[in-house]
């Protein structure tokens, strides 16, 4: 290892939704410590950022170090997760993180300085990585070197410039795996609609991936067409993502066909889909729209799969609707075997950077032909969309009978 600096401490944190990574990449950041030299000392930050500000951390013992394998086995987070805003000065204040008249980033930064960290790694989306890159730059102007070696995590897989993000793999195939029994549904009653609604707020990847792995199964299946067991009743008859404009009542004149002929519909949406439409709606009848400490939507406030269900049934004569979310079945599982080997790889060279002071988010860089690097944090941000010209997505939609439609304008 060249140019290695002094590290004493390091310091790990967890921060945002939940993603089948965090608790293997936790373990794989403490094995490959303990690998290089276990006399660093680590601790994690209890439920992110929440936990930073409050100075509430826990040490990796020699027992946990031992054990530090055992985690690639879960979901979830070890040290817990939290939605916490630094730059949201009103909501720390009103949960009781920060006193009035704080700011929350000093906060954090003094208490990194008073823990004596010298390398922090956050694991999480852009707004986790990018407001550890702000703590570093407070710090640094405050003549205190951190460095922070982020993990990208989001099962969006929608983080600029990363090409795979850890967990989207795993929670595609779980999301698949919940549809094959919630569209068994479809038999539960004469013209049944049955909507999988998907995590996804900006970006269709998750959709459009648990939609291609869900029907790779499919297309493995025996069937007794002439006793009532049919492909074209479990298949995917609609997907809808949020990069896509989908014209509804065209669509629905569709569906009604599928209803008629095949005797049910099965829709894969995601929850990103048709949330402007549906934010119109409650402004126009003058509700207040829900939102969270980000400034986004509460989609489970909103219900978009509900909003659908509402508005195909009538349409398509559906004699009942169902709305399932795959969500959080899909998001707090272990990692599958494909995300293990890409968390192995962004964990060894996390803490190989760590080790010789470079800062940034470790990733498969897009703009720099797909290598694995550390990827400066000025260049990280979210809402990369998901290409619907995609030729595997564009080909399923083709099989299922559906036009692609038109794309949705996008800033990013």
């Amino acid at each position: 290892m060249v140019g290695r600096m002094t590290v004493r401490k390091v310091a790990l944190l967890t921060a945002g939704g939940l993603a089948p990574c965090l608790s293997s990449a936790v373990g794989g950041l403490i094995q490959r410590y303990t690998e290089v030299d276990p006399s660093i000392e680590i601790i994690g930050y209890r439920n992110g950022y929440h936990g930073l500000l409050l100075g509430n951390s826990m040490p990796v013992t020699q027992s946990v170090r031992d054990n530090a394998a055992v985690m690639h086995r879960f979901g979830g987070s070890p040290i817990g997760n939290s939605r916490v805003k630094l730059t949201n000065v009103e909501d720390c204040v009103k949960r009781g993180l920060v006193e009035e008249g704080q700011d929350p980033l000093k906060v954090a930064a003094d208490q990194l300085t008073r823990d004596g960290v010298d390398v922090l790694h956050t694991i999480g989306g852009d707004d986790t990585n990018t407001t550890a890159a702000d703590l570093a730059a407070y710090l640094h102007d405050n003549g205190y070197e951190l460095t922070v070696v982020g993990l990208p995590k989001t099962i969006d897989n929608d983080v600029v410039p990363i090409k795979q993000t850890l967990g989207a793999w795993t929670a595609a195939e779980l999301g698949a795996l919940f549809a094959r029994d919630i569209i068994a549904e479809h038999s539960a009653n004469p013209r049944a609609l049955v909507i999988h609604e998907v995590m996804g707020r900006n970006c269709g990847w998750l959709t459009a991936e648990t939609s291609l792995e869900y029907r790779k199964w499919l297309n493995n299946q025996n069937w007794v067409p002439d006793f009532g067991l049919t492909k074209e009743s479990w298949d995917i008859h609609a997907v809808y993502v949020p990069e896509m404009e989908v014209d509804l009542e065209a669509e629905a004149r569709r569906l009604k066909g599928v209803m008629d002929d095949v005797g049910n519909v099965n829709i894969f949406l995601s929850e990103g889909a048709g949330v402007d439409a549906i934010v119109a709606e409650l402004e126009a009848s003058g509700q207040e729209v829900p939102r969270d400490a980000f400034g986004h939507v509460k989609l489970d406030k909103i219900n978009p799969g509900n909003w659908f269900g509402s508005q195909f049934s009538g349409m398509v004569d559906a004699e009942k609707t169902q709305v399932w979310k795959s969500g959080y079945f899909a998001r707090s599982a272990a990692a599958n075997a494909a995300d293990l080997a890409l968390i192995k790889q962004c964990t060894d060279l996390a803490v190989d950077a760590a080790l010789r002071g470079e800062s940034g988010v470790t990733g498969q860089d897009l703009e720099k032909k797909d290598e694995l690097r550390v990827i400066e944090f000025p260049r990280i941000r979210g809402g990369r969309p998901f290409d619907i010209d995609d030729p595997h997505f564009t080909k399923m939609l083709e099989e299922i009978g559906q036009p692609k439609g038109a794309k949705v304008a996008t800033d990013h």
